[in-house]
Parts: C-alpha cells; structure tokens; sequence
C-alpha cells in the first residue's frame, strides 16, 4: 500500500513538472546569435538575422493603419526607419513583448513642430489575452508589430536589448 502511494505521488509530480514546463511562456534559445531584425511592412514578413544569415522569419501583423511611417499618437501606424530593441516586457497585456526605441529624436522633432505628441510604446508582441486571432494577418494593433504568442516566445528568447531593428515600408 506504502509503495502504491508513493509511486501515484511520483507520477502525479511527474506529470506536473512536465505539464508546467510545457505551458512556460518563457523559452530558451541555444542557437545563433540575433544582430538584426528586418521587418517589410509591405511584405508583413519580420526576418531575425545572424552572423551567418537569416535565423528565423515570422509574418506578422502590423498597425490597423499600416501605410506610412508613424508620425503622431493614435494614428495606428507603425514606425518606419532604424531602431533599436530597447526593452523586455515579461508581463505584457500582449503575452510576452520586445520594445522598439520609437519615437527616435527625428520623430520628437517632426511631432514637435506639428504641436502633436509623436506616441510611443511600440512592441514586438504576442496576441492579446483574448479576443483577436494575430494570425489572420488582419492589422489591429495601435502600431506595434503582431506574431503568434509561440512565435514570441521564440523571439523573446533570442532577441537581446540593443538589438538593431531597421522597418522599410
């Protein structure tokens, strides 16, 4: 009876440590280096590139007003032009998320002149908690960059803060 219990109480904790491993948002990455990201707006493609060349490639979805570069606050357009990854968000609304250094000094400046304010907190992130599909390819987000939760979770896991992002239309 003793060795019934106790091998119930193995294979229940067993089964809990793999269950909790598999529902992690947080992965690791062993493979290569990312240096680059390079998102085409038109294309809705994001390609993370290493020393040795692309590393993975995701389609993605963009702001719900994708055309041109993201000038002021609420115009739900997403930035055009080089960036950085400035940011790490483990606990987003959006599952996991990666920030971009939007607005630059260029786009202060340009928003300044115009008596507007140029916006800001542009992610690369995950779906929302409920409601919207970020793999109909459907552009919903405010202006950030939208991939499947798994796919951010890839991304989260090789991107390091610094990283260089460059958008093109």
């Amino acid at each position: 009876m003793n060795t019934r219990i106790l091998r119930r109480a193995f294979l229940s904790g067993g089964l809990t440590a793999v269950l909790s491993g598999c529902a992690s948002k947080f992965r690791s990455d062993n493979g290569a280096e990312v240096i680059r990201l390079r998102m085409y707006k038109a294309q809705r493609f994001l390609i993370l590139d290493g020393a040795d060349g692309i590393v993975r490639s995701y389609p993605i979805g963009l702001g719900f007003a994708p055309e041109g570069h993201k000038q002021f606050e609420g115009d739900g357009r997403t930035p055009e032009g080089s960036y950085t990854i400035d940011r790490r968000n483990p606990n987003s609304l959006f599952h996991l998320s990666i920030g971009i250094s939007y607005p630059n000094e260029a786009d202060i400046a340009f928003a300044e002149a115009q008596g507007r304010s140029p916006g800001g907190d542009i992610f690369v992130h995950g779906g929302p908690r409920r409601g919207i599909d970020p793999m109909n390819k459907r552009d919903w987000t405010a202006g950030c960059i939208a991939v499947s939760d798994r796919q951010i979770e890839e991304i989260y896991a090789m991107v390091r803060i610094g990283t260089p992002i460059d958008i093109y239309a």
